[in-house]
């Protein structure tokens, strides 16, 4: 077998199709709570604590030349809002675990209906009690 036909087979089973899947919807799920996050959570708190862009803040640890390059800063805005960010991934992968499991175990305690032979004998042994 090989090398091409190999990949093909490997690529082609459904493991790697569904985690292909979770990829694209989980990067877009990202844009989304990025958004979230930027454009609806951030601009209150923002607001709050004195009109500023949240994302602006930075401690400066070298200014910048006067042709406007060479700022060193760390910029503990964006970190903060990355991290808010995380969080309600987290919050929101958690919820969707939670409800998973809940539908597994539903599936569990619901007691299988016996098959034909069980019934079958069943009614046999009800029968032979009675007789």
């Amino acid at each position: 077998m090989g090398m091409l036909s190999e990949f093909k087979a490997f690529a082609m089973r459904g493991n790697v199709m569904d985690l292909a899947v979770g990829v694209v919807i989980g990067a877009a799920f990202g844009k989304i709570v990025t958004s979230l996050v930027d454009q609806v959570i951030m601009p209150p708190i923002g607001m709050l604590i004195g009109g500023v862009d949240f994302s602006a803040y930075k401690w400066i640890l070298h200014p910048a030349g006067a042709d406007g390059k060479g700022e060193v800063a760390l910029q503990y805005g964006a970190f903060l809002n990355t991290i808010i960010q995380f969080v309600i991934v987290a919050l929101a992968i958690f919820l969707v675990v939670k409800i998973m499991n809940r539908m597994i175990k539903k599936e569990e305690a619901a007691p299988a209906a016996p098959s034909a032979e069980v019934v079958l004998l069943t009614e046999i042994r009800d029968l032979l009690k009675k007789g």
